[in-house]
């Protein structure tokens, strides 16, 4: 499959156009690869994201292929995969990444009769991942001055759409962040992505179970009147930082606003979920805050499921946070065990009060 980008100038900038018309940072990433595969000719691309300038963090692969549906008409089908078991990927892949993470440019190596091609990604001067892709042959000049370019057209843009998704005091992602999360859930619970046949199981583009917790900060009103909004502002970014320790690299976290925040994880049951989110609760109680001492959350979570809409799930979680408030804060309820115990009947739709 052979391209000639010379001749692609207008088709690129097209690309360009409609990659800095997206407005979530992960289909920006899929949206990349969209770009890149045609234009070097090759059908799967990947991307390896960084969590801390080193260690990869998930993979993204996009697969382009051609099928040929009942009417005998050929027609181009995409696929992308979100891996976060990194066992999952290419070994060869991760040993060169590393190579590029230590030179901080280009290699390539060897990988039978093709080339396994990596490029570093760069944002605010630091190494923020790796463009792979493999094919028959060596990049051109004129390839690499349009991947060099692409690349950084994607991390300068990205760097920005970022920063408009995230809370200024925090630095969490904030409620607009959060929708878009919704919409990429969703949407994986409903398409589970492929049979992986060597084990037998099968390889999603996310987890197969979430559960969305609302977490508030218990009589943060107080912290404020006594301690002055200075104070009040620290103790939401040290709750905010003990947050980010306590969950996974790949789970979700929201400043909701104010002293209420959302997290999305992934687990296996409710009883994973709950130990992460009772790990939390105790890891807050736990920590001394300078000035204010002692602090205590209260949480609420419900399991997300594909029949609800999100803002269904979310006031669930709400509801059953309201109930942890009212049977004395500094506790982590679960809503489905709060219908099941009767405390409330379950209800339709009722818009969360979280401010």
């Amino acid at each position: 499959m052979q391209t000639n980008p010379s001749n692609g100038v207008p088709g690129l900038l097209g690309k360009l156009g409609k990659l800095t018309s997206i407005r979530d940072t992960e289909l920006l990433e899929q949206s990349l690869l969209r770009t890149l595969g045609p234009l070097l000719g090759v059908l799967d691309t990947a991307l390896y994201r960084t969590d801390d300038g080193t260690t990869i963090a998930r993979v993204i692969h996009h697969h382009r292929s051609q099928v040929i549906d009942a009417s005998g008409v050929a027609r181009l089908v995409e696929r992308t995969e979100v891996l976060t078991n990194l066992s999952e990927g290419m070994p060869e892949a991760m040993s060169l990444v590393a190579s590029v993470g230590l030179l901080g440019k280009p290699c390539t190596r060897k990988l039978g009769s093709d080339m396994l091609i990596a490029y570093p990604m760069f944002g605010d001067g630091e190494i923020c991942g790796y463009f792979v892709f493999q094919r028959d042959r060596e990049v051109s000049p004129t390839e690499d001055t349009i991947i060099r370019g692409v690349l950084e057209v994607f991390s300068n843009y990205y760097t920005l759409l970022d920063v408009s998704q995230r809370d200024r005091l925090t630095g969490l992602l904030n409620r607009q962040a959060l929708e878009g999360s919704f919409d990429r859930i969703w949407n994986a619970l409903t398409h589970p992505g492929p049979v992986n046949e060597k084990q037998g199981d099968r390889r999603s583009s996310q987890p197969s179970r979430y559960w969305l917790a609302v977490i508030d900060i218990d009589n943060f009103k107080k912290v404020n009147d006594e301690f002055g909004h200075m104070v009040g502002d620290e103790v939401l970014l040290l709750a905010s930082r003990l947050m980010g320790l306590n969950f996974r690299a790949t789970d979700l976290l929201y400043r909701y606003g104010g002293e209420e925040f959302v997290a999305i994880v992934s687990a296996a049951d409710e009883v994973i979920a709950k130990a992460i989110f009772e790990r939390l609760r105790s890891s807050i109680e736990a920590y001394h805050f300078p000035r204010v001492e002692k602090l205590t959350v209260s949480l609420g979570y419900s399991q997300i499921a594909t029949d609800l809409l999100p803002v269904e799930v979310l006031s669930r979680a709400d509801r059953a946070l309201y109930q942890a408030k009212e049977d004395g804060r500094n506790r982590v309820y679960n809503y489905q065990h709060l219908v099941q115990a009767g405390v409330f009947e379950e209800t339709s739709y009722i818009e969360p009060e979280l401010f």
